[in-house]
């Protein structure tokens, strides 16, 4: 069996490194800031310019990648077990989404990080349904559908700008993955 084996090279570890870093301190601040939003459980999801911002300029494995790497470290600096798997479930159904949109060619950044914001509040309702044993929370899925359209949508709009204005000689010299 022939394996396909990319050849990483420093640009790109150091690229990898700087957006996980730079996930970490949108984190950092997210957590911070206290809950001014209508909603409890609502954040902006400002990690989520940096995984946008991967998934266009380097592809679906290394936003994938980037985001389950931020999650790990998120979870064992700030928060705990229930985060981490809260956080996973979203993050990894979000990036999920990301990429098959991504990967379908019809749609803008905006649309799938809109995409992305919703169907990383459906994993974590998903989630908490499991945990908590009890389908009575799935109501709440309602309002965060608005959320994760609202927090879709900006994120949407500054991974565009991100993804614009950063110039493509930073991304891995042009080798994408082809997710």
């Amino acid at each position: 069996m022939k394996r396909n084996h990319r050849k990483v090279n420093t640009k790109t570890v150091a690229v990898f490194g700087i957006l996980i870093a730079l996930a970490l301190v949108f984190s950092y601040v997210e957590s911070q800031v206290p809950a001014f939003f209508a909603f409890p459980g609502m954040k902006l999801g400002l990690t989520n310019v940096v995984v946008l911002t991967a998934l266009y300029q380097m592809g679906g494995v290394a936003a994938m990648s980037i985001n389950l790497l931020r999650i790990a470290l998120v979870s064992m600096l700030f928060g705990g077990p229930s985060a981490f798997l809260y956080s996973l479930a979203g993050g990894m159904l979000s990036t999920t989404v990301m990429i098959l949109l991504k990967k379908i060619g019809h749609f803008r950044p905006l649309t799938v990080s809109i995409a992305g914001g919703i169907a990383h509040n459906v994993g974590q309702i998903l989630t908490a349904m499991v945990l908590m044993n009890t389908a009575g929370i799935g109501w709440y899925l309602c309002v965060l559908w608005f959320t994760g359209l609202a927090s879709g949508t900006l994120i949407g709009l500054l991974g565009h700008i991100v993804i614009r204005r950063i110039p493509k000689s930073i991304w891995n010299g042009g080798n994408r993955d082809e997710t």
